[in-house]
């Protein structure tokens, strides 16, 4: 007999946050009696500081260290022991592929001795589904999921099932917090310093581009963004030797209202679109991954869909950046319907949603990037 998980471990280490969660669902009462009894989230920022930007072997070397520790904190949080978990679902892609076989390789040593089902997950499915893992929320629902790596319009029909209506072609929104923050002098991760100073800023001071912001779809373009605000910072040190702190308050606003502003018309592109295939009274539009956590683009794209007569959903902050209770929350509902093979549990650094989609950052030996 098929043996039902109650409580499930969920382990993230896709990139450099080490993260262990423990989910209890009720398994009498399908899909449904979630609870979140711990999230431990333990951040490398501090190894990468001094870099500006993530470093795939230290990133790897602290994931091993770290996530016995992070899961035994887990446990203790929310008050149980590693024998009565019965499920154990962990990232298996897309990501770094250090971290992701330190993952792997501790879920299945777990797994092993406690003789309980191991499921792999992908990282982006569980930013896509996280919004259920809190809201009632019902499929389809249109998604933005916008992270430091990635950056994509999808439509999500099912807990396996996605519709790409448009991605970045290059960078990803995150990736250009993090570099125009680390040209500015401020501190990593980007996202948080950029957002502080912005609110001290003149949005309006600077005129950066909005590439792609007049074609009439749900692709985008950030590198030359990123490339024109860099001009600008050297520019003003060149003429008058450094940066004052107006200076950087007005870049950093200027340039999140550029970002926002590409979200704003992108996410108006996608909305039409999803509502011209389903046609459905109720529409949810759901901004999900890291930059989620950005109150002004959240505020912004909240009011995009009521706008336009769309259900908007976020998820808090705590689980808008990488975690585990996402990747639990997937396993479960996955363990529950029997949708995995043991092939999920291969490490993929690339793993694309919708897999129908023609590729939007090229094709390398290890499969499509996005």
């Amino acid at each position: 007999m098929k043996k039902i998980a109650s409580l499930v471990l969920g382990l993230e280490s896709s990139c450099d946050d080490t993260a262990a969660a423990i989910l209890r669902y009720n398994k009498n009462d399908n899909l449904c009696g979630i609870e979140i009894l711990s999230s431990i989230v333990l951040d490398q920022n501090s190894l990468h500081q001094a870099f500006r930007g993530v470093v795939p072997e230290i990133a790897a070397r602290a994931h091993s260290e770290r996530l016995d520790f992070c899961t035994k904190k887990a446990l203790t949080e929310a008050g149980t022991d590693i024998e009565d978990i019965s499920l154990i679902s962990v990232s298996a892609g897309p990501g770094l592929i250090g971290g992701l076989l330190s993952g792997i390789m501790f879920a299945k040593g777990l797994a092993k001795g406690l003789e309980c089902p191991v499921l792999g997950i992908n990282h982006l499915a569980a930013h896509c589904l996280s919004v259920k893992m809190i809201h009632n929320i019902d499929f389809p629902y249109l998604t933005l999921l916008a992270s430091g790596g990635h950056c994509q319009f999808l439509i999500v029909e099912g807990f396996d099932k996605f519709l790409r209506l448009g991605s970045t072609i290059d960078d990803a929104p995150g990736e250009c917090f993090d570099k125009i923050a680390a040209s500015l002098g401020l501190g990593y991760p980007g996202g948080p310093e950029i957002e502080k100073h912005s609110l001290k800023g003149n949005k309006n001071r600077f005129s950066f581009p909005k590439p792609m912001i007049d074609k009439m779809d749900s692709n985008m373009s950030f590198s030359g963004l990123k490339t024109a605000v860099k001009r600008k910072i050297d520019e003003i040190v060149k003429v008058q030797g450094g940066l004052y702190p107006k200076d950087i308050n007005d870049i950093c606003a200027s340039f999140q209202n550029s970002i926002i502003e590409i979200f704003r018309k992108k996410s108006e592109s996608a909305i039409n679109v999803f509502k011209s295939y389903y046609g459905l009274e109720k529409n949810y539009y759901a901004l999900v991954g890291g930059v989620a956590a950005n109150k002004k683009i959240r505020k912004t794209l909240e009011k995009v869909a009521s706008n336009n007569k769309f259900e908007f959903f976020s998820v808090p902050q705590k689980f808008c950046t990488d975690n585990a209770a996402m990747v639990a929350y997937l396993g479960s509902q996955k363990f529950i319907t029997g949708n995995y093979t043991k092939e999920d549990l291969i490490p993929k650094p690339r793993w694309p949603l919708d897999i129908n989609a023609k590729p939007m950052l090229g094709f390398g030996k290890r499969g499509a990037k996005a």
